[in-house]
């Protein structure tokens, strides 16, 4: 069983085009889901926290809002809106380890996504290729992986800059703690063994013996969970060290317990010196006002595309801009640092076999009881558990095969590529900018100069091979102008437009002084093959000898 497709754009609530059709069978398949996720998110949640350097609990307030949005506003039934670890990267420069800077950012965000949704603006997200994206995410995973590097040794005082941080941790590794050391590897490697165990896990059928399908069951679960049963694992060993009057781990310590209050995010910061008003806190915020809401929607985008094509069903882009920035808004009433789809999370919803996204309201309830009852015992989870979780979600992030294979297809694509890769391990913000930017150029460049085709005979023929604009004009104007009076004798000219869709003003008076060029040399210029929007363009331009021909062979 599957969500229906959203095919048809009414009701206006996406909620409404599956919940009439919700069938009892679904029920205890999307509670299983939402159960199995909600597993994974409380542990991520804190070490996510922890990645953006602000107090665990804002891990767990950022965990709820966007299950329960998404279930009324998302389009696709496996997405999964969270707390993710490039959005917790991007959330460590920008909110600089201040919870009301990145709920702020939280409610801008939300404010701008919503408004791209609104306006139909998600082709904007078109503009950053896939080589950007790889680039950033495989730096991403790199940064974000190292980072974790002092929490698995024990090492503190490491600074958050990644070449620093490189130094900084290669010179100090003689200080590392052997405990955590030890706890963090042992975890990493209890991870990695469930993972490679769920990966090679052989589907049991209905037809199997029941003690068969109960061990496969517990076995998927076991695989599925891994990340919650880590953490329990390494809280429960930190326990009994504890009881035993020792301690050789560093520990999460106290989260305070309860629900976020209700509130309106802080639009001014209380500081030693007086108050930071809102305007100087945008200032502060910078270009992360752009980045954070662009990466955002991107990740939920993609990863929601994704997804949909696998299972069979079709996602709206711009509802889903719509819900995250809804979810964005109001999960700052409750505290909440910028949330979006989580890849990992929502590849556990899949294979759980989630048939709506009724399943988030499970995951969402579930990190309230957390919150409500047992962040007493978040105190004895070891920072090296959390670390392990961390190094294990962003490992796949890295894509080596990204470059064999651009290497292969096509080699111009590594530029904007190993720009985005090299940079971001500078500065998020310029490795993102300065790869779109690359690809922007490389695009233009495409654009200005069009492959032209030229055929040799009686007169010469020449063919566009794409549409015609203002960059490429000056290009098309020589290569034809030079060749048909470099021949001998010169020749007259037939502009083949076939593979021309559209034509600007300047490319215009540039083929009038193209017609004017060649008459002076008693040569002639004949268009043929031209549609209907370019013909009507270049007949109300009125060019004096403007002839055409439905096709060359006539003219």
């Amino acid at each position: 069983p599957a969500m229906p497709g959203s095919r048809c754009p009414r009701p206006v609530l996406p909620i409404l085009r599956w919940l009439p059709r919700y069938s009892r069978e679904w029920l205890p398949l999307d509670v299983l889901a939402g159960l199995t996720v909600g597993l994974t998110t409380v542990p991520q949640a804190l070490a996510y926290a922890e990645l953006a350097g602000l107090p665990l609990q804002y891990g767990l307030y950022s965990s709820f809002m966007g299950c329960f949005v998404y279930c009324f506003l998302g389009t696709a039934k496996d997405v999964t809106l969270g707390p993710t670890a490039i959005m917790s990267l991007l959330i460590s420069s920008y909110a600089f380890h201040e919870p009301v800077y990145a709920v702020l950012l939280t409610f801008l965000s939300g404010c701008i996504q919503l408004a791209m949704g609104l306006l139909h603006l998600g082709f904007f997200l078109d503009f950053i290729s896939c080589p950007v994206i790889k680039g950033f995410t495989s730096a991403a995973s790199i940064t974000i992986g190292f980072n974790q590097i002092k929490n698995i040794l024990g090492l503190q005082g490491i600074p958050r800059q990644f070449f620093l941080q490189v130094y900084e941790t290669l010179r100090r590794i003689g200080d590392t703690r052997t405990g955590d050391a030890v706890l963090g590897l042992t975890c990493l490697a209890a991870l990695a063994g469930l993972q490679a165990m769920k990966s090679h896990l052989p589907k049991a059928g209905p037809a199997e013996p029941l003690g068969v399908r109960i061990s496969y069951l517990i076995v998927w679960i076991s695989a599925t969970a891994r990340n919650a049963l880590i953490v329990l694992f390494a809280g429960l060993v930190a326990y009994s060290f504890q009881v035993m009057g020792s301690q050789p781990f560093r520990l999460t310590g106290s989260i305070p317990q309860g629900l976020p209050p209700i509130r309106l995010p802080r639009f001014s910061l209380a500081a030693p010196n007086g108050t930071v008003p809102f305007q100087s806190m945008v200032e502060d915020m910078g270009v992360g006002l752009a980045v954070v809401p662009l990466m955002g929607l991107l990740e939920t985008v993609a990863i929601a595309k994704a997804f949909a094509s696998q299972n069979g069903y079709r996602i709206d882009p711009n509802q889903e801009l719509l819900a995250l920035g809804v979810a964005n808004i109001l999960g700052s009433f409750v505290s909440s640092y910028p949330i979006t789809g989580s890849f990992g999370r929502t590849a556990v919803n899949a294979q759980s076999g989630v048939c709506t996204p009724m399943g988030g309201l499970v995951t969402g309830a579930l990190v309230l009881l957390s919150l409500a009852y047992l962040t007493s015992l978040f105190y004895y989870i070891p920072r090296a558990a959390l670390a392990a979780v961390i190094i294990s979600a962003v490992v796949p992030m890295f894509d080596a095969g990204i470059f064999r294979t651009l290497w292969r297809v096509k080699r111009l694509d590594l530029v904007p590529l190993c720009v985005t890769f090299l940079l971001c391990f500078w500065e998020v913000q310029y490795g993102i900018v300065a790869g779109v930017l690359v690809s922007g150029i490389l695009l233009l460049y495409s654009v200005a100069r069009p492959p032209i085709k030229v055929s040799e005979g009686a007169v010469l023929l020449v063919q566009p091979g794409s549409s015609l604009h203002f960059p490429a004009v000056e290009h098309l104007r020589h290569s034809v102008s030079s060749r048909a009076l470099a021949a001998s004798p010169p020749r007259s000219v037939i502009l083949d437009c076939c593979h021309i869709s559209s034509i600007d003003y300047t490319a215009v008076l540039g083929l009038a002084e193209l017609l004017q060029e060649l008459r002076r040399h008693g040569l002639s210029l004949a268009f043929c093959g031209l549609k209907d929007p370019v013909l009507q363009v270049l007949q109300s331009a009125d060019l004096e000898g403007f002839q055409h021909f439905p096709s060359w062979e006539e003219a």
